[in-house]
């Protein structure tokens, strides 16, 4: 418990335990009811600390009203941290590094509300003194930018998970960002069905086995792409059971979502059947190519696609995979089809699923636009050949729990021109 202690000049002095060592705060020449008022705070938020529990919103305040001369004070017996530790640009530079669990991608998110929030507040402002005018400042900056309403509310978004810390780490007593809206609303504008008949004139432009796997996993199997695509392994293929195991790096922090489970459609065999017979000994991935952060697989793509005679669509690769789970629930019910695509019903209702020119025409009794091949068919006979090479030990291993042991079930590996470099546009690298 604090002691309160008044000297014979007539100063009082509180003292007291925190962390095994003996504190003391002066309070210069108060009065005894302003003194008592103190030590009795000292002693919650000592009490708190031990107890590791937060501090009471009256002592919050209290700590928020104090003098920058007498909050020095309480923070050097380190009940509380220096004001200058809750400047909002220390924080963040100190937030952020904080943050090794996030991934690359998310990192940026971080960065970018971080610049941001700088640019917009100043990094010398106090944690405490921002306000809600701040925040709704903030969304404004972001409009005159020229952001997309969506961008705008995952920004929004970053800086609301960003002060909900700084609340739990008591800089702050309120999130100047509660309520303001941060859930990305769907655009219907971005929609596009990519038919089958168009996606196989775009296969017919792939200029190798390599995209051709790329454009299938996406619009046949339902990837994510760039994420999963280069996630897979030829060892997450089981040819024997016609089913491929999609390891989640979106997901993976969610219990349970680290992967799924997809069937091994008649389309994507025949993609991943090219592609192995194409790929060198040894190698782990089934895309081995276009691994770095400098490849940009959506310039690529848009060079293809052009190529095909096909008109361009946003969000190139969320709209094969929009199409596919459009597909598919018209055959299967919406939870298997969200087990295999990796959403939930609420994002595939609100991202996903399309109104397709075969619904229009379906429902007025007409039917002009060809059959969709049922995905369940019977699945090409895979060649039983002599296997001539085996992979490393290391490619049967993978983060993705039990899977299926590395194996060809027989399927031929044929000599290759190991001099050649193959690229998708011919550039000779």
């Amino acid at each position: 418990m604090a002691t309160l202690f008044t000297e014979q000049s007539g100063s009082k002095r509180i003292q007291f335990q925190f962390n095994g060592q003996r504190k003391s705060l002066r309070l210069g020449k108060v009065t005894q009811r302003q003194a008592e008022s103190v030590r009795v705070k000292i002693d919650g938020m000592v009490a708190a600390k031990q107890a590791n529990f937060p501090i009471d919103g009256e002592t919050s305040t209290w700590l928020a009203q104090l003098t920058d001369e007498f909050h020095a004070k309480v923070a050097e017996t380190g009940l509380i941290p220096a004001k200058g530790n809750s400047a909002l640009g220390p924080f963040l530079e100190r937030y952020i590094a904080s943050r090794t669990d996030i991934k690359t991608t998310t990192l940026r998110w971080y960065t970018d509300a971080k610049a941001d929030l700088i640019a917009s507040i100043g990094a010398s402002k106090r944690m405490p003194d921002i306000t809600p005018v701040d925040a709704d400042g903030i969304r404004l900056y972001l409009e005159r930018k020229g952001l997309g309403p969506n961008t705008v509310r995952r920004r929004i978004g970053i800086c609301r998970q960003i002060f909900n810390a700084a609340k739990r780490y008591k800089l702050i007593q309120d999130n100047p960002f509660a309520g303001m809206a941060t859930e990305v609303r769907s655009n219907p504008d971005k929609f596009r069905y990519v038919t089958q008949e168009e996606t196989k004139s775009i296969l017919e432009h792939c200029p190798d086995a390599t995209w051709k796997a790329i454009v299938c996993l996406v619009r046949f199997g339902g990837l994510r792409c760039p994420s999963e695509v280069l996630s897979l392994q030829w060892g997450h293929v089981n040819w024997e059971d016609s089913r491929l195991t999609v390891p989640s790096p979106k997901t993976a922090h969610h219990e349970g979502k680290s992967s799924r489970v997809i069937p091994l459609f008649p389309e994507l065999q025949r993609a991943l059947t090219e592609a192995l017979e194409e790929a060198l000994p040894g190698e782990q991935y089934i895309i081995q190519r276009y691994r770095s952060n400098t490849v940009n697989l959506r310039t690529h793509f848009e060079r293809i696609i052009a190529k095909a005679g096909v008109a361009p669509w946003p969000k190139l690769f969320v709209n094969l995979r929009s199409s596919r789970e459009t597909e598919l629930i018209k055959d299967f019910p919406i939870h298997t089809v969200t087990a295999w695509l990796g959403n939930s019903p609420r994002i595939a209702m609100k991202h996903y699923l399309q109104v397709t020119e075969d619904d229009y025409a379906k429902a007025i009794g007409i039917s002009n636009q060809p059959v969709v091949q049922n995905p369940v068919q019977q699945a090409p006979e895979i060649p039983h050949k002599e296997v001539i090479w085996q992979p490393p030990e290391e490619a049967n291993a993978s983060h993705c729990g039990d899977l299926q042991p590395y194996s060809h079930n027989n399927i031929s590996k044929y000599a290759r021109d190991r001099n050649r470099t193959c690229t998708p546009f011919g550039t000779g690298t």
